[in-house]
């Protein structure tokens, strides 16, 4: 049997064309071992040289079937160890910023401990590691002077910068981060709440789920324009998921439906990029249509 072409220099070409060939290959054998056993129960009590014959075909393949199985096993031990070595990380990006950390001799640089001669530097070796500083809360004080003309007694004072929520302690980063840790990191409002909690931060989920959909209305310009973008699609992708939903006043639950639209042309060799926007309604009758 002509197998296909594998590079040995692409070890996870390797290994994706050895598992494809694994699979193609176990249902092949499991074909082949139904119709050989339905074959034989056919030929139970009677004789017939045509099924004598195709009896023999089919175990003869099953045999080469079998063979090659057990040269592919043996041989994807060995390129799956080879790929599964973690890869050494050999440099660190670019793009953050360095804290270079100076660490002098204990004697000092002025002196040489051996003798006591004067030190010059000859250079100098440095070693990079990955760091991380954790997330630092801060407050954000608006202070706006008041000055009065002396002539005219009229009061200059700068305009009050705008706030994502009015009369809120909210800036637009605090939300940006809740929304992004409970949507994109999928770090749920009561976990954020306890993660700040641990910092002496006292915020209510409550608090934060008001300030999430705060954020939601923000968004929605975002979203109608996405919306908007995805009705001119020539196709459109649709589905709901049943969510359950609380009902106010009855201590019960209700089934509600999450509404994914999704545009993407790209297996077909579209050029518009693909988006996908989402829409909550409490059933899923005819009313909440709207495109």
């Amino acid at each position: 049997m002509q197998q296909d072409a594998i590079f040995p220099s692409d070890t996870d070409a390797q290994i994706a064309g050895l598992k494809a060939q694994i699979d193609a290959r176990d249902r092949v054998i499991a074909m082949l071992r139904a119709q050989l056993a339905q074959l034989r129960r056919m030929t139970f009590g009677t004789s017939s040289e045509k099924l004598a014959r195709e009896i023999e075909q089919l175990e003869l393949a099953l045999e080469e079937y079998e063979a090659e199985a057990v040269n592919a096993d043996a041989r994807m031990p060995d390129i799956v160890a080879a790929s599964e070595r973690p890869a050494p990380v050999r440099s660190l990006p670019t793009h953050l910023p360095r804290h270079e950390i100076i660490h002098e001799p204990a004697s000092g640089t002025c002196a040489c401990p051996c003798c006591g001669g004067e030190l010059r530097q000859l250079g100098a070796d440095a070693d990079e590691m990955l760091d991380i500083v954790p997330v630092s809360w801060r407050v954000v004080r608006n202070v706006r002077p008041k000055y009065s003309c002396r002539a005219c007694e009229r009061i200059v004072q700068a305009p009050a910068p705008p706030k994502p929520i009015a009369r809120g302690k909210a800036t637009f980063s605090t939300l940006a981060h809740i929304v992004v840790a409970k949507f994109d990191h999928h770090l749920p409002l009561y976990r954020q709440a306890e993660i700040m909690a641990a910092q002496s931060i006292e915020i209510d989920r409550s608090t934060l789920a008001g300030w999430a959909g705060q954020a939601a209305h923000l968004l929605e310009p975002i979203v109608a324009r996405i919306r908007e973008e995805g009705l001119k699609a020539a196709k459109i992708h649709a589905d709901d998921t049943p969510v359950k939903v609380l009902a106010p006043g009855s201590g019960k639950t209700t089934t509600g439906r999450l509404w994914a639209y999704v545009v993407d042309d790209r297996s077909c060799s579209g050029v518009s990029p693909p988006l996908a926007w989402y829409r909550f309604t409490s059933t899923r009758a005819g009313i909440h249509l709207d495109l």
